[in-house]
This record gives structure tokens, C-alpha cells and sequence, in this order.
């Protein structure tokens, strides 16, 4: 299996060098960042604070890191023109060496569309506008030159130089609509979700239902989880928590416990487990020391 970081977004920039820096050197295999400009708000209202912009990020990290893979997770199609997201892509691919993988999504983030007065739209014309996006995205990447006239989208003779180290460049759709799932299937190289083993093995499920139905191999779409970990010290530790994290996205337990959990992810079929930082210490060193806990105690089990 392959294990990833995720850092959070609100972290200062040297925080998020020198994490990755470290969790490279580990042995971990990569790095994804959030596309949001603020931390979601369950009221759906803006909130101010530190959030830093996914492309610049990763752009830095490209040229600082030198093995990893480094992905977006995800960019939404509501506020990035298809052709922004296919050059900036491209060059941060270049500028990596083949390491990018491009997250996509439809969009969600209430507060972020509110406040910037960008349409969220309503969940059709949402994932059209997505499936419009991917496909133009895909050619522009591969493709000489692209021409697309749709209902959201028209580009004329576009070309997207140079391009991607990757050919082709992955795509990652991060998704559990049934709708989602198949556009994933069709122009996808990759696909993401959130959820304990019980939720995202239903998902996964759903996700080769859905490559059956467009002809594909779900074999040939390579697969990745995300939890919230959570490492206690004791079986008491759990049982004190459990009740105060969300139940369909928390993963807690000893380190024990914790490989156990991975092992049902990769039984599952999982081919990928990305670990946010979110829920693993307070303070750069105490995450620091969480994730080489988790690396020589759980993912050595897998590697």
C-alpha cells in the first residue's frame, strides 16, 4: 500500500515546507493539499483566518520536495475555469518532474462561493458543469489543440503548452455520487473518498458497479481513503473519545488497533491511505512525531 500526508491549509507556509520536507524523508509517498480559500463553516457563512492557496503550494512544494507525489485534494470545478486548472497542472507537473496528480471535484464549500460570489449551483447543473470540465481538462492535457462547445464551457483551438512530464497526467475525481462514480470511471485515473472501513468499503462497491457500467476495469483505477486518525495510548483513551468525533470518518485507536483498521482498507481493495494532520497534535513537532509513529508502527506493516 502507499501512504500519504495532508497537510492542513491554515498552517503557515514554512510549517507546511518543512512538514513535507520531513515526512519525505520518512519514506512517505505523498503529499496532498485542500483547494478551499477558508475553513467550512456548518452556518455556511465566511470566516476569516490563515488559508493558503492550494496551486502556489503545491508549485512550491514541487520545487522543494524531489520524490513524493504531490496532488491537490480536490480542486472544485465551480471556481476554476477548466483551462486554468489544465495549465497550471501541466506546469506543476514540469516543474515536479511527473510527480503532480490533479484531485477534481464539483464543488461543496458553501461559505467560500458566498463569499466570493461564484455560483455553487444546484447539483445537476453542478456535476455537468464537472463533467464538461474533465473532459476539456483531459484533452487539454494531452491534445495538441482543443475545441469544446458546451452549455457551461466553449474553448476554441486552445492549446495547453507545455505539457505534462505524465502521460497522461492522473486525474483524481474525489467522489461517492452515483452520477460522480461514473464520470470517474469514464475520464478518471485515479478516485478518492472519506470514511471508516464500513462506509468507504460501501463506496468502493458502488465506485466498480460504476466502471462495470461505463466498461472498465476497476483494477485500472487506482483507489485511496481518508479517515480521521486518531492514536490513543490505551483501550480507555477510545472508548473516552469515540463519542466526541464524527462516527462515519474517525478511525481511533492504539497503534495496534490502527493497523488493524489499515488492513481492512487494503482487503477492501484500497490501493492508498492519505493521513490529515488534523486530528494528530497541536503543534509542528507533536504531528511530526505522529506521523513517524505512524509510519514505523502501522505503515511498515504494508509496505
Amino acid at each position: 500500500m502507499y501512504f500519504s500526508a495532508w497537510a492542513n491549509s491554515a498552517h503557515p507556509w514554512t510549517e507546511v515546507r518543512d512538514f513535507a520536507t520531513a515526512v519525505e524523508n520518512m519514506g512517505w509517498d505523498g503529499f496532498w493539499y485542500a483547494d478551499h480559500y477558508m475553513p467550512n463553516t456548518p452556518d455556511g457563512e465566511p470566516i476569516a483566518g490563515n488559508f493558503n492557496e492550494c496551486f502556489s503550494v503545491l508549485s512550491a512544494l514541487a520545487a522543494t520536495t524531489s520524490r513524493m507525489r504531490l496532488g491537490s485534494l480536490v480542486t472544485p470545478t465551480t471556481v476554476n475555469h477548466p483551462a486554468l486548472i489544465a495549465n497550471r497542472s501541466a506546469t506543476i507537473d514540469q516543474i515536479s518532474n511527473g510527480r503532480f496528480v490533479l484531485g477534481m471535484g464539483a464543488g461543496w464549500q458553501i461559505n467560500e462561493h458566498k463569499a466570493y460570489g461564484i455560483e455553487l449551483f444546484d447539483a445537476k447543473p453542478r456535476v455537468d458543469r464537472f463533467a464538461e470540465a474533465i473532459e476539456i481538462v483531459k484533452s487539454l492535457l494531452s491534445k495538441e489543440r482543443t475545441t469544446f462547445i458546451g452549455e457551461h464551457f466553449q474553448i476554441t483551438n486552445a492549446p495547453c503548452e507545455p505539457k505534462p512530464v505524465q502521460s497522461p497526467l492522473p486525474i483524481l475525481v474525489g467522489t461517492g455520487g452515483a452520477r460522480m462514480l461514473r464520470l470517474t470511471a469514464r475520464f478518471a485515473e485515479e478516485w478518492n473518498t472519506w470514511g471508516t472501513p464500513e462506509v468507504a468499503g460501501d463506496v468502493i462497491q458502488k465506485l466498480r458497479i460504476a466502471c462495470e457500467k461505463e466498461g472498465r476495469d476497476p483494477a485500472t483505477v487506482r483507489t485511496s481513503v481518508q479517515p480521521l486518525f486518531f492514536l490513543c495510548a490505551s483501550d480507555e483513551a477510545v472508548e473516552k473519545l469515540r463519542p466526541l468525533v464524527p462516527a462515519d470518518r474517525s478511525v481511533l485507536g492504539t497503534t495496534a488497533q490502527i493497523v488493524d483498521a489499515v488492513g481492512q482498507y487494503k482487503e477492501l481493495g484500497f490501493d492508498e491511505i492519505c493521513v490529515p494532520d488534523f486530528t494528530l497534535g497541536n503543534s509542528p513537532s507533536e504531528r511530526l512525531d505522529s506521523y513517524a509513529t505512524f509510519w514505523n508502527e502501522v505503515a511498515v506493516h504494508f509496505r
